[in-house]
Formats: structure tokens, sequence, C-alpha cells
């Protein structure tokens, strides 16, 4: 290791006791395409001299951008993360959720209450539109890894069942299953997709302020491909995230559309609102037995 360290140092002061010479053979002349190589040799072999070299062979400000840019999404993926971090520290919340998703061929939209324990990860869900009464009950670690659900009004002549989260009744309506319920499970999809795609270009991303849902004022991060691609699954995506809590209540993804001018289909359109974290859950909130549920 120390062999390789005394190494570099000479190689880094050979170098600058001939930059001069360098200098004068590029400008003179190499012309600017060799000087290009140069560079692109040095940020390669001595990246921590990128910048130096930069303004010592009279490179301008984009150059400078060139060699320390990231890649659009970057930015955006350290505030999902943060926003992450947030929600993760919370022991549960209560919230009224809306969801539109893109089953097989069709859009499939519900609204429902939901309520979200992290540890051990609990779900109960509360329908209020489609199947108005319907109830799902899971917690990880118990009834055999199944869900419990029943229908309301005639339906529930069959009782309550137990399926498995990825059973073929389960995912008839739903996207993803109930384990990948929650804000914390929706935006860690959001984050690896993010990171898959910082692979490629072709990516734009804006920020806005001062956007309303509802009552809510947010800020979202879009990111547009401008052209599909194979490598991409959306045209775009939004992440909403609550001015005042820094918790994303909104997460959209967008095909690309059929035809230039169209609108973008909608794929996924998760919304929470009416969010409450300061209550503290508690098994009763996951118990089929509790007497304000209809199990």
């Amino acid at each position: 290791m120390q062999a390789e360290n005394n190494l570099q140092a000479d190689g880094i002061g050979l170098l600058f006791a001939n930059l001069p010479k360098a200098l004068q053979c590029s400008r003179k002349r190499c012309g600017e395409n060799v000087r290009g190589r140069v560079m692109r040799i040095l940020s390669v072999s001595f990246p921590s001299l990128s910048a130096v070299m930069i303004m010592a062979f009279g490179g301008t400000s984009s150059a400078q951008e060139n060699v320390a840019a990231e890649h659009p999404l970057r930015p955006a993926i350290r505030v999902a993360q943060s926003c992450l971090e947030k929600v993760e520290a919370l022991p549960g919340y209560e919230a009224k959720f809306m969801k539109r998703e893109v089953v097989g061929n069709s859009l499939v939209s519900h609204e429902m209450k939901v309520k979200i324990r992290h540890q051990p990860f609990s779900v109960y869900l509360h329908f209020e539109n489609p199947h108005a009464g319907r109830e799902v009950i899971y917690v990880e670690g118990q009834n055999g890894g199944k869900l419990l659900a029943h229908e309301a009004g005639l339906l529930s002549i069959a009782g309550t069942m137990e399926l498995l989260p990825t059973d073929t009744m389960a995912m008839s309506e739903n996207r993803y299953p109930v384990t990948m319920s929650g804000i914390a499970n929706i935006l860690k999809v959001m984050i690896r997709q993010w990171e898959d795609e910082t692979r490629f270009g072709e990516t734009d991303v804006q920020y806005f302020k001062d956007a309303k849902l509802g009552s809510m004022t947010c800020r979202v991060i879009e990111s547009r491909h401008p052209q599909p691609r194979r490598e991409f699954n959306n045209h775009m995506i939004r992440l909403w995230i609550d001015t005042e809590t820094g918790i994303p209540v909104r997460m959209q993804k967008f095909g690309f559309p059929v035809k230039s001018g169209d609108k973008p289909p909608i794929i996924e359109d998760y919304v929470f609102s009416d969010l409450k974290t300061e209550i503290r859950l508690t098994d009763a909130d996951f118990d089929r037995n509790n007497q304000q549920y209809n199990f």
C-alpha cells in the first residue's frame, strides 16, 4: 500500500513538473481535442485533481459541472430517503386512503380507512367505496401469515375468510399484496425505481412548491422521461410531500401517452389524507375480536 501511495505521489509530482510543457503543447499544436482527452484521462486516474486540472487547462464552468455532475434523480432520492426515515420513525398512524391503480387491464379505485402499525407490521382496512363495510386485518407473524377478511351485507354470510396475501382472490382488485400497504412500503417501491433509473439518462426532474392537495400545501417532486424506452416502466412519477410534516401524502405513476398530445394514463395513484400520527395503536386495533369491528 505504501509503495502504491509513493508511486501515485511520484506520478502527480511528475505531472505538475511537466504541466507547463503539456499546456504549451495542447494550446499551440495539439488543440482542444487533445486537451479534452488529457482531461478525461486525468479524471479517471486522479479524480481528486479533476477540478484543479480543469482550471489549469482553461476549462469553463460547464466543464467543471460535467466532472462533478450527478444524476438528476440523486437529489430526489435523498429527499425521498429523508421522508422514509420520518415515516418509519412513527409507531403507526390512521388515515383515509384513496387509491387508483391498474390491475390487469382495468383501472381499479378504492376508498377506505386504514390503520398501519410498523412493529410488528400490522394493517387494518375498512372499505368505504366500493364494498362498503368490508374489513381486512393482517398482522405479520400471526394467523399463519394469512390475512383475515369479510364482506358486508348479504355477502357476509360467507363469514371470515383466511387468505394468503398473494392468493388470487386477495389480489383480484389489487396491484400489490396487503403486506405492501402503507406510506413506507409504497415509498420504498418508488425509491427503488428511481435508484434503478439512475443507470440511464433521458430523465428530467422538477420541483414544485405550494402545490395544493385538499387543505394541505405540498412540495412535489416530478421525474419525467421524454421518450418511451424499454428501460423505463413509467413516463412520469410524482411524489407529494406535506410541507408542514415532511411526510409523503401522495405518490403517483403515469404511463407513456398512446398518442402525442394525449394525457399520460394513470398507473398508480395513492393518496393519504386526514393523517393521524399522534395516536398509539395497540393489539386491539388488529384483533378480529375488537367489538368495534364486524368479524
